[in-house]
């Protein structure tokens, strides 16, 4: 089945965070064959974000997005992809005109939030997953019609550009010292 990466994923975030309720995420995607689907309007669908790190792991990219007028993380629409820490890679490299990778391939974070009406776009929810990236090499932002701004946040920070706790917990989220990859960024260093 298409969607046991992702219901293995939720699982070993559930043993790492027994203190969280994973059990109307997995539940969504155990019942809904589209959920990966954009256009899966009845329950929602799921969608890929991560926290994206500078080299040095200490800031944090985040967009000012267009549409929601609000500080984010980057991320999108899994438009058929049943990997979500693949989508995150797409969308933040979309997103930013960066090169990024994986620090982990376990989820970060898991979150459910509404999204509201826009155009022919029901009121839906957004299952998103999300992950902990870091910048390949570093080099020019590339704002993109999905932006009004991008900018790198200090993570003790982050509460300057936004107080919404689903970002909050990410950031609380990231370890102390990253555990950064084993080959240092290019143009990083």
């Amino acid at each position: 089945m298409h969607r046991n990466k992702l219901l293995g994923l939720i699982d070993g975030y559930a043993d790492r965070h027994p203190d969280e309720d994973t059990s109307r995420f997995r539940a969504f995607v155990e019942r809904q064959p589209r959920c990966f689907e954009r256009d899966c309007w009845d329950d929602g669908h799921v969608t890929g974000s991560a926290v994206v790190l500078d080299g040095a792991g200490t800031s944090m990219l985040m967009t000012h997005h267009a549409k929601l007028g609000r500080w984010l993380q980057l991320g999108g629409h899994a438009d058929g992809d049943p990997d979500p820490l693949a989508v995150a890679c797409r969308e933040a490299t979309e997103e930013s005109g960066l090169a990024v990778v994986p620090i982990e391939d376990e989820i970060l974070d898991l979150d459910i939030h509404a999204i509201p009406a826009r155009g022919a776009d029901p009121v839906h929810f957004h299952y998103d997953v999300r992950f902990l990236l870091q910048v390949e090499r570093s080099g020019p932002l590339q704002l993109t019609h999905e932006s009004l701004e991008l900018r790198w946040v200090p993570l003790g920070s982050i509460e300057t550009v936004t107080t919404e706790e689903s970002i909050l917990r990410m950031v609380r989220k990231c370890p102390a010292r990253p555990p950064f990859m084993k080959q240092t960024p290019k143009g990083t260093a």
